[in-house]
């Protein structure tokens, strides 16, 4: 396959010699050959760089060429054209960093330079390929060597035929040892104005890559509008892209720009042992799952199918530019000091003295908010004895040790044993996806009944008639007030093996729910569900109602835990992990794979891409891997993946992942034209739903104006090459285990369009947002929503029966985590719900040159103006006593859709993308 580097031509090969350089003090200065006179000309040392504060108008300097002997026909003026190139260094240099910098500027000095092209839409009618210029070196390197500002400007200095037309593409060949990050380039002095070159990306050495690296103007086209002179560079950098050149298969290096698909075969080590292999998901019917970013890893000896693992911190293969900056590796960075101290204290005393393992009492708990892990002064001299490093850590780092107050107890302790506050987070919790409307009774199960046994619940009238507040079952359910958390199905099949594991329990269960007056939800039954090969009919089938007494009171407490457990474990693994995360991922891939920097539908969902791919390798590195943090913190455990897999085959679908779409298949709303947003919420004060369906209306009118500014027909989107290879790729093999779905939305109409972009921006931006940065604000405090459960509850008989009754606090903490795994799971979540402070929200958009279409920026600021007018909204919402599931005493307001947030932990703020 011909590379770019062959379309760019010989004079760009790393060996051929630049220009020589000016000799004497200062930086090198290529002499720059000026097209068609042969003359040259040379700039002072005193204006060879300029620093990053220096405004890019004053860069632009015009010059007027000499004139030319008179002909019959005159020639056009030359153009003398200046290319100001940002790039932007570390903030944090080691020694190792400065000394390699300080080679690489002297080495620029001597003639090692970076090296530039500028290259025309036009083509030239002689050579047949796209104009070009003749390449001029990066001035300034060394003399900005010692600067210490973050952005540091270059230039570059050309000239230019006047029949060169417009610059569309800038080629940069890296003649240094280093890589570095190029932020911008202009080009001025062409009569077309200012071209402008978003770049955002690493250039690597030429010792690394030979090609030169090709950055492309933000004017947006289509396929077929792409100008003559930039054609075959869209296609050979898409091909690039693929990985399709020679030599590039295998293993990919962490400066590699490729992006191809791979089976979920990177998450056990059957090399270490069989508990330690994991099935391989992906590619089977019976363990489907989305595709993934490739890393050519090599297979593992005892499995040719499973790919050898590299555990964290060793880096894992991402394209080189999805990599994390520097801020949001400054964030991480900045919390492992704490991480390691929460994980390795709690994990140290449990060890050395077995009494720390569980929580004796409530108070344990609070003391880790309070006054952090507290040892008895025997303990602390046995350990002081015996590891002086624990003094210092328990002296220096008392801070450290202590955990941050959650906000779910913050402004009432106790909220949390309230039924009213289990009912209301169904609604405005961490995990607000999963209530649904009942539309039958009693409820069924689609579980094989040959298997599983009748699929009717075990809830009957008796059980509910009396808390309907006078109403029938029948009535109640006309008048759309019964509602329900059903995680019956997902966990049945798997509960034989998670109960078979040391310490985890778990049911399938049932949770319904009255709609009262007040428009609050209150709990009216529990259904807990066993196998049916369960011995003793008793613990295989039960219903629990709200409490009459002191021991029915614990018992409800121990079914609540259950259910919010197992929806504890379907949030992070289906909701959280497959929708927003790795269902994603196959868009992205495709997108960098099918679609051209150039293109329109690329520049609009760029910043919904960002970091992703990095987070979903990162987690297949400590988070979904076996025996990694979700693995040990929730009940399913080494089967977490498999029921994630499950869930993927039976239950997700493209077309509805859309707001308005799921809140019509569960049931919370219906469809009603007169309504601002075409619904009518069932729940009226359901802030979930109330607060995204602002969102939502915004993110469906820009992505209608910006589609309706590209594809004026049906014929325009179906013409569309990249566009339709980008959705094809991602369904047909991204999501290959799923491609044959009649379900699949199409792609034939500039509504279809609108309608699949709004949907993935939701998924990236708000849906992910929604079920990510309340996990340690609202499920920090472990007894409120436990990961994991020990026990299940006892019946009247069970021995455990007659632990509870002596000891009800302590029988139900020991049904919870223990310290080590509360605190290891605190502190994961305490990361994951964490701003960095380079995050990027919902309408903000850093780069404002990010397109040059002025049609789509005016629609971009409408739309940033009505993400704005929607936050206002919802502080006003917070406010409001009559929305008592966001207002009252004690009651958490609801602020997880709000669109901005400062860094750190504040249950706020919609990034663009899924970040962490």
């Amino acid at each position: 396959m011909a590379s770019a580097m062959e379309l760019l031509g010989r004079s760009f090969a790393p060996g051929h010699a630049a220009a020589a350089p000016r000799r004497g003090g200062g930086p090198c200065f290529a002499a720059v050959g000026r097209e068609g006179s042969g003359a040259h000309r040379r700039r002072s040392s005193s204006s060879s760089s300029l620093r990053s504060t220096a405004p890019v108008d004053a860069l632009a300097e015009r010059v007027v060429a000499p004139p030319e002997r008179a002909e019959a026909v005159p020639p056009e003026p030359s153009v003398a054209a200046r290319a100001v190139v940002t790039v932007r260094r570390s903030r944090k240099r080691d020694a190792k960093c400065r000394v390699a910098e300080r080679l690489d500027a002297c080495a620029d000095w001597v003639g090692r330079s970076v090296l530039l092209e500028l290259i025309s839409t036009e083509t030239d009618p002689r050579k047949g390929g796209p104009k070009k210029s003749r390449r001029s070196a990066l001035v300034g390197w060394f003399g900005e060597k010692d600067v210490k500002a973050e952005r540091v400007v270059y230039t570059a200095d050309f000239n230019v035929d006047g029949s060169f037309g417009e610059p569309g593409a800038v080629a940069v060949l890296n003649r240094h040892q280093r890589e570095f990050f190029v932020e911008s380039i202009v080009v001025e002095g062409f009569p077309s104005g200012p071209a402008h070159f978003t770049c955002y990306s690493w250039v690597q050495p030429t010792r690394v890559h030979r090609d030169p690296r090709v950055f492309f103007t933000n004017k947006p086209y289509l396929p077929a509008q792409t100008p003559p002179g930039l054609r075959e560079l869209r296609r050979l950098e898409l091909s690039d892209l693929r990985g399709e050149g020679a030599g590039t298969g295998g293993e990919r290096r962490t400066t590699d720009r490729v992006w191809e698909y791979d089976v979920y075969n990177d998450l056990g080590n059957p090399d270490m042992g069989a508990e330690f292999a994991r099935p391989i998901l992906g590619g089977d019917q019976q363990l489907p799952y989305p595709r993934r970013m490739r890393t050519g890893r090599p297979k593992t000896f005892t499995d040719d199918r499973a790919e050898s693992r590299v555990e964290y911190p060793e880096p894992i293969y991402v394209s080189r530019d999805e990599e994390f900056e520097e801020g949001k590796n400054e964030m991480l960075s900045e919390g492992a000091l704490k991480a390691l101290l929460h994980n390795f204290m709690p994990l140290l005393v449990s060890s050395v003295s077995p009494d720390f393992r569980d929580f004796a009492g409530f108070h344990d708990v609070d003391n880790l908010f309070k006054e952090g892990l507290r040892l008895k002064q025997a303990l602390q001299d046995q350990l002081f004895q015996k590891i002086p490093f624990v003094r210092k850590v328990q002296e220096n780092s008392e801070g450290l040790l202590r955990y941050d107050t959650p906000d779910i107890i913050k402004r009432d302790k106790f909220a949390w044993l309230r039924d009213d506050e289990f009912a209301r987070q169904a609604l405005a919790g961490i995990n607000p996806v999963n209530i649904e409307r009942l539309q039958a009774f009693p409820p069924m199960s689609k579980l094989d009944p040959a298997v599983y046994g009748p699929p009717e619940s075990a809830i009957t009238e008796e059980h509910i008639i009396g808390r309907l507040d006078g109403m029938s079952v029948q009535q109640a359910l006309e008048d759309n007030r019964l509602y329900m958390l059903d995680y019956h199905d997902i966990f049945l099949p798997f509960l034989d093996r998670i109960n078979a594991q040391d310490g985890r329990k778990a049911y399938g269960t049932r949770t319904l729910f009255f709609l009262t007056g007040a428009g609050t939800l209150k709990p009216i039954a529990i259904e807990l569900r066993l196998p049916p090969m369960t011995d003793g009919c008793a613990r295989a089938k039960r219903v629990l109602t709200p409490p009459a007494d002191a021991t029915s009171n614990w018992l409800w407490q121990l079914a609540k835990a259950h259910v919010c457990s197992n929806d504890a474990g379907v949030h992070q693994l289906i909701n959280h992990w497959l929708r927003t995360h790795a269902c994603m991922e196959p868009f992205i891939i495709a997108a960098h794979r099918q679609m051209s920097a150039m293109h329109p539908i690329f520049k609009l969902l760029k910043p919904h891409m960002r970091y992703t791919l990095k987070i979903n390798a990162l987690a297949r590195q400590i988070l979904i891997n076996g025996d990694g943090v979700i693995e040990s913190g929730f009940t399913p455990g080494r089967y977490c993946m498999e029921m994630s897999s499950f869930a993927y085959r039976e239950l997700w679908r493209l077309d509805q992942e859309g707001l308005p779409a799921d809140l019509i298949r569960r049931g919370m709303a219906v469809e009603d034209p007169t309504k601002p947003h075409g619904l009518r919420l069932l729940i009226e004060d359901y802030p979930y739903a109330t607060d995204g369906l602002l969102l939502w209306s915004a993110i469906t009118r820009w992505c209608g104006a910006y589609v309706a500014t590209y594809y004026p027909s049906d014929e325009s989107v179906q013409a569309d090459t990249e566009l339709q290879s980008w959705y094809t790729e991602a369904v047909q093999t991204g999501h290959a285990d799923k491609r044959g779905a009649p379900w699949w939305p199409r792609l034939t109409t500039p509504g279809d369009l609108a309608s699949l972009l709004t949907t993935l921006l939701w998924l990236t931006s708000a849906q992910h947002a929604a079920l990510n940065f309340g996990q340690y604000p609202l499920g920090g405090y472990i007894p409120n929503r436990p990961p994991l459960m020990r026990r299940l509850v006892p019946a009247e008989g069970d021995p455990e029966h007659a632990h509870l009754v002596a000891d009800p606090h302590r029988f139900f903490l020991s049904a919870l985590p223990g310290l080590t795994q509360a605190t290891t799971f605190m502190t994961v979540i305490d990361t994951l719900s964490t701003h960095s402070a380079d995050e990027q929200y919902l309408g903000e958009r850093p780069d404002e040159a990010w397109t040059a279409d002025p049609a789509a920026l005016a629609a971009e600021r409408e739309f940033a103006d009505e993400v704005r007018r929607a936050e206002e909204e919802i502080g006003r919402r917070n406010t409001d006593a009559g929305r008592r599931n966001r207002c009252g005493a004690g009651v958490l307001p609801y602020e997880l859709m709000a669109p901005t947030s400062g860094p750190g932990i504040t249950c706020r703020g919609v990034p663009n993308s899924v970040t962490i």
